[in-house]
């Protein structure tokens, strides 16, 4: 069954045909139908996440999707009720809009996320590097509703301007209510796994966090070493990546809720 913390990427590959209850739901989703926006917001984005940008109930839009999945056909074209009036964005506050421009820090990525490329990174990398006072403002074709528990990690709140239904400009900014949380462990030595062990915790990271910084400790991954993910689920949509990037790898479910993704070089 889906569930409203399941990607749209991932209700999609269940059955193609759940596209058109999406759409059928709101006019948002038809952006799905392009190839490379679907590379970006379906994995990005949970359907609660994309009810949310689409302005309708997310558990409304669940009910349909699953009595879809079930029924094997399309659900029938009837309006989904509105989202909560609490889930709208808030106007923005009047002391950012009074920000002069040199405290501002903009970073637009609508031509990445039309061209089906992963922005992620470089959103991050320009949080981190956000200078004490200074405010980022992000331009995104859709509500980067995925981004607010990653960058409240680093202390950002946020407020969300609509602009257009495609143009959302959203201003990260710190403003004493969110505190910066202990920044992520670096890949360590493994210790009692031994020491051609290296270790990456992913387990309290938010999406797609856990496979960039997979990705990174791969790219510095001596020969002869071997990366162990620990997950909460099987990482389906790094696999491939895997693959491309000449790695091998081996999944060890340890429990329920921990899973070892053992990763090394596919010539070793």
């Amino acid at each position: 069954m889906i569930a409203a913390s399941d990607r749209v990427a991932a209700v999609l590959a269940q059955d193609e045909r759940l596209l058109e209850v999406l759409v059928s739901a709101s006019p948002t989703f038809e952006k799905l139908r392009s190839g490379a926006l679907r590379r970006t917001f379906a994995h990005l984005v949970t359907v609660e996440q994309a009810a949310r940008i689409a302005g309708v109930d997310a558990a409304a839009l669940v009910e349909r999707l699953n009595r879809a999945l079930v029924a094997a056909e399309g659900a029938p074209a009837t309006a989904l009720p509105a989202a909560a009036a609490s889930d709208a964005p808030a106007p923005l506050p009047p002391a950012l809009r009074a920000l002069p421009s040199a405290r501002l820090v903009d970073l637009d990525v609508r031509a990445d996320l039309r061209a089906g490329r992963e922005p992620f990174r470089a959103i991050l990398a320009a949080a981190q590097a956000l200078p004490p006072g200074a405010v980022l403002r992000v331009r995104a074709i859709f509500e980067p509703a995925p981004l607010y528990p990653v960058l409240a990690k680093l202390g950002l709140a946020h407020a969300t301007e609509r602009l257009a239904a495609d143009d959302w400009r959203v201003w990260f900014h710190r403003d004493g209510t969110a505190a910066p949380a202990p920044a992520p462990a670096a890949p360590a030595a493994a210790g009692d796994d031994g020491d051609e062990l290296v270790v990456l915790d992913v387990r309290d990271l938010e999406p797609p966090e856990p496979m960039v910084r997979t990705l990174e400790a791969l790219a510095a991954l001596p020969r002869g070493k071997t990366l162990v993910q620990l997950n909460v689920r099987v990482p389906q949509f790094l696999l491939p990546k895997l693959r491309e990037r000449g790695f091998v790898w081996e999944v060890r479910e340890q429990s329920p809720e921990v899973v070892r993704l053992f990763i090394r070089h596919a010539s070793d």
